[in-house]
């Protein structure tokens, strides 16, 4: 059965995303395009780059996500120079190493940039703060005078993964000035929107996969300090917009995956939690797919599954 899939942001946590996605496929399902937000973005790029759940696990399994925080060089201690780094350059870690990871995996499959892909098969979230706007990737980049279908694949990822203050923003230099881009969940975490059809008839069966924390419910921020109210405002920011953009008719087709006690930027991440993750994905899905019935669409006269 051909599908669209839209999958949220999660950091870390998204590795339960990875069990969803495999029961997905071992039912049968296959996408037909993919949208994301930041590790959600991940996901997203590797599945339309042609790697199955195993891979995608295998090659996960086998990385250390601590070679992701790549600080700048310099001869001073770092816990005195990162306050440093985050005021000048905004951000603790360089992201280099993620975009470095994620051009060589690509490339694995001989994916380089959108123009390798189907046109419209994928679309990432990433969000311009310096025009204060939401970037739909690689589609909005003509605005820039960027050409989407020769833009990184990698670098489109990277910049729905930069996480304020935590990754430096990526830079777009364009004709009428530099734009700082950040994080995509800042503005739309989980983009379900994406593949809504200006008729309200859909092509395709669309199948949302979200981390949430149980019963989908907003959770009660305990704020005490600095860091504290920074995670309350990012996670604040991630989820306004797509909790009341969903509604009940988009409910019915999302896989909510409950994931507790685990951080966004746990990088240093058990082998135990994965797999605990993973397998939360796959109950979810799994208890999904029992009540979930699409209805067969038809496109020119023909069923498309």
């Amino acid at each position: 059965m051909l599908i669209d899939g839209v999958f949220s942001g999660g950091g870390i946590k998204d590795f339960a995303l990875i069990g969803a996605y495999q029961v997905l496929e071992e039912k049968g399902f296959r996408f037909h395009r993919l949208a994301g937000t930041s590790a959600g973005a991940i996901l997203a790029g590797f599945i339309a780059a042609g790697f199955s759940g195993k891979e995608i696990e295998r090659l996960l399994d086998e990385q250390d996500f601590t070679i992701f925080l790549d600080p700048r060089n310099t001869f001073l201690p770092f816990p005195i120079m990162k306050w440093l780094f985050l005021y000048w350059r905004m951000g603790l870690y360089r992201g280099k190493a993620l975009e470095d990871w994620l051009t060589e995996k690509l490339a694995s499959k001989g994916i380089y940039s959108f123009g390798d892909l189907p046109d419209g098969s994928l679309k990432l979230i990433a969000s311009d703060i310096t025009n204060g706007k939401m970037l739909v990737l690689p589609d909005d980049l003509e605005r820039y005078g960027i050409s989407g279908r020769t833009f990184p694949i990698a670098r489109a990822i990277r910049m729905s993964c930069g996480i304020p203050f935590f990754f430096e923003p990526v830079k777009l230099n364009v004709g009428f000035g530099e734009s700082l881009i950040v994080d995509g969940g800042v503005l739309s975490n989980f983009p379900i929107w994406l593949f809504d059809e200006p008729n309200g008839k859909k092509q395709r069966p669309v199948i949302g996969l979200k981390i949430s924390r149980g019963n989908h419910e907003t959770p009660v921020h305990i704020i005490k300090n600095s860091l504290n109210l920074f995670e309350a405002l990012f996670s604040t920011m991630q989820n306004a917009h797509d909790s009341r953009y969903i509604s009940r008719k988009h409910e019915k087709n999302i896989i909510f995956i409950p994931v507790e006690d685990t951080k966004t930027t746990d990088f240093d991440l058990s082998n135990d939690t994965k797999i605990a993750l993973m397998e939360q994905g796959r109950k979810s899905t799994d208890k999904f797919l029992k009540t979930w019935s699409p209805l067969s669409i038809q496109t020119s006269g023909q069923s498309v599954y």
